[in-house]
């Protein structure tokens, strides 16, 4: 029997520097390409050529790490300025950034330090409060509700929590509006480093507290796991892992068929092998959705 070719519409693969010729002269099918927001902030360049010739073959998802959501300090207007001018450039199909901050005034009145790092927030009324303005003023700025990822986080704020992680982004898109990027890699990475008695359990009830709804992408990745420090981390290395699997198809059954990026950043493999990351990720919406119709 013939195997059939997944349907690619939903699954999408990180345009990266190593893949640029072989992925826009083949045009494997795909749904998307997404590209870090940040690379492109150049008024030109090699790199936003490549990226102008991607959009005439894929969608362009448009994928951030800097807009620092999360800040009391407010937002950086050069930043939010450029990626303004990328989407009017690219007219992406979807803008992303991290529910996280980044950004903190050194002194009163004085300059804002920016960390390059994704910083958790603390669970709470008030961080609810700033992220919900931070994201209301970029989606009037670019016109458009964005979506915000979910963390993996290396340190947290027991002492002040209000409310679970799921709560928060929840609260979050009902008061501004915005959309989540479920990165599901993020989830089990979390529940392995809290030392969770069943990782793949509270991944499972993570996602069951989250609206249906409020999901418009799904990010799919590999962790690496650091035995001389006891932590897990997100390094985007690696191949999905097969427990990663079980909880894109418990969001698949909540949620339905979604976006679905394969994120591989670190240690890239041969274009071939993403690609069989992507193709499985498109045979799994299928399955799942047949079973559920």
């Amino acid at each position: 029997m013939q195997a059939v070719t997944p349907d690619m519409t939903l699954t999408g693969v990180g345009l990266r520097q190593p893949h640029y010729r072989e992925l826009l002269e083949d045009r494997p099918a795909l749904g998307f390409v997404e590209v870090h927001s940040e690379n492109f902030f150049a008024d030109g360049g090699a790199a936003l050529a490549v990226l102008d010739q991607a959009r005439e073959i894929y969608p362009v998802s448009l994928h951030g790490v800097g807009l620092a959501l999360g800040s009391a300090a407010g937002l950086d207007p050069w930043h939010l300025d450029r990626l303004s001018r990328l989407a009017q450039r690219v007219q992406p199909v979807r803008v992303s950034d991290h529910a996280s901050f980044a950004r903190a005034p050194l002194a009163a009145g004085g300059a804002v330090l920016h960390a390059n790092d994704l910083l958790p927030v603390a669970f709470t009324t008030s961080s609810l409060d700033i992220m919900v303005r931070n994201v209301l003023q970029v989606q009037e700025r670019l016109r458009r509700p964005i979506l915000v990822e979910n963390l993996s986080a290396y340190l947290s704020f027991d002492d002040a929590v209000q409310m679970s992680e799921a709560e928060f982004l929840a609260g979050l898109c009902r008061r501004s509006g915005c959309q989540l990027l479920l990165d599901v890699n993020n989830l089990m990475v979390n529940a392995l480093n809290a030392h969770a008695a069943d990782p793949l359990g509270a991944c499972r009830r993570f996602v069951d507290v989250l609206p249906v709804g409020i999901v418009g992408e799904i990010h799919l990745a590999g962790y690496c796991e650091h035995s001389d420090f006891g932590i897990v981390i997100d390094d985007h290395g690696s191949r999905v892992r097969e427990a990663v699997w079980a909880v894109y198809a418990h969001a698949l059954r909540r949620f339905g068929a979604l976006p679905t990026l394969v994120e591989w950043d670190t240690d890239l493999p041969s274009l071939d092998v993403l690609l069989g990351e992507a193709h499985r990720a498109a045979r799994l919406q299928s399955e799942v959705c047949e079973a559920h119709r």
